[in-house]
């Protein structure tokens, strides 16, 4: 296991649950003693030992035992609420979570799994944890949906807290109205061809002065495409790609940038002010979601641990 696979597995299990939220046996059969009993279901010593070696690696630290096992009793009662209540992911869906997951990481499943068992970790504890995390967002979203709505008042006030006035609220705040372009270049080209498409680009970049022009002149190109206009705020828009629409004179190209397809640019068709959603606003607003949920999950988990029964062998 590279230190790079396990700083970018430690990303994706630690934001797994806030996003989204989704047998191969590697040791032989053994006999497995039962630590607690929850709901009639066990929890074994071999799920703790799993689950302890799952946290290391996801947070590069030894846990608790005793935190383990609360994680576990708390996983068991979620899974069950949520069953009761019709959430209940089948197998190919947490299948697909886990390639997701993988593919995130720029892997293949397979290499995913043949990582996890060269630390000792069998693929169905990294699935057990990403199909709790599916279900519980799911069920805890579906029944306090009204619980968990943010105000336009509570975010506005709690940009301003933060020193964001409205001027500056307006002058980060646009709609953005554009086409992405792409002259393909195929797979396995050498760099000659991407070099060639790359100068094809920045001729085409000087001479597009209008999107209308974009369309004329990227669908009659052969290779190349456009797409269907697209609109967006500044809230729904990387920094990166911002700066370079803000830097982008309306009618005009983008840099051409090197991508899987090929040579990607944006046909910025229009840009103006908006007070619809702007990035601070839109941090504000998932913070204030965050804490919400955060908060409401709690209270529903001691709800559901205060009525369950657990034994202790």
């Amino acid at each position: 296991m590279t230190t790079r696979f396990s700083h970018r597995f430690r990303a994706l299990v630690a934001g797994y649950a806030a996003a989204v939220i989704l047998t191969v046996c590697i040791a032989p059969a053994r006999a497995q003693t039962v630590v607690v009993m929850v709901n009639g279901e066990p929890i074994t010593d071999f799920d703790i030992e799993q689950r302890t070696k799952l946290d290391v690696l996801s947070n590069h630290k030894q846990p608790v035992r005793q935190d383990v096992i609360n994680d576990l009793i708390d996983d068991k009662l979620k899974t069950k609420e949520a069953k009761q209540f019709g959430v209940d992911p089948s197998a190919s869906d947490i299948d697909q979570a886990y390639a997701s997951m993988s593919s995130r990481m720029r892997i293949t499943p397979d290499q995913l799994t043949k990582s996890l068992e060269t630390q000792g970790i069998r693929p169905d504890t990294l699935k057990a944890r990403i199909k709790t995390d599916m279900v519980w967002t799911s069920l805890v979203r579906g029944r306090y949906k009204e619980r968990l709505q943010v105000g336009e008042r509570d975010v506005e006030a709690a940009v301003k807290a933060e020193g964001g006035g409205d001027e500056q609220q307006k002058s980060d705040a646009f709609e953005y109205r554009m086409q992405p372009v792409v002259l393909v270049v195929p797979h396995g080209s050498a760099q000659s061809a991407i070099e060639a498409r790359q100068k094809e680009a920045e001729t085409l970049r000087a001479k597009v002065q209008t999107c209308d022009e974009a369309n004329a002149y990227f669908k009659s190109l052969p290779n190349a495409a456009i797409q269907e206009p697209v609109i967006k705020t500044s809230a729904d828009i990387p920094e990166v790609l911002r700066k370079l629409l803000d830097d982008t004179p309306i009618g005009h190209l983008t840099p051409p940038e090197v991508t899987k397809q090929g040579i990607q640019m944006v046909a910025l068709c229009a840009r103006k002010p908006t007070t619809i959603d702007t990035p601070k606003k839109k941090e504000m607003r998932e913070k204030i979601y965050t804490k919400k949920y955060e908060t409401t999950s709690k209270t529903y988990l001691q709800e559901i641990r205060g009525k369950a029964m657990i034994e202790y062998r």
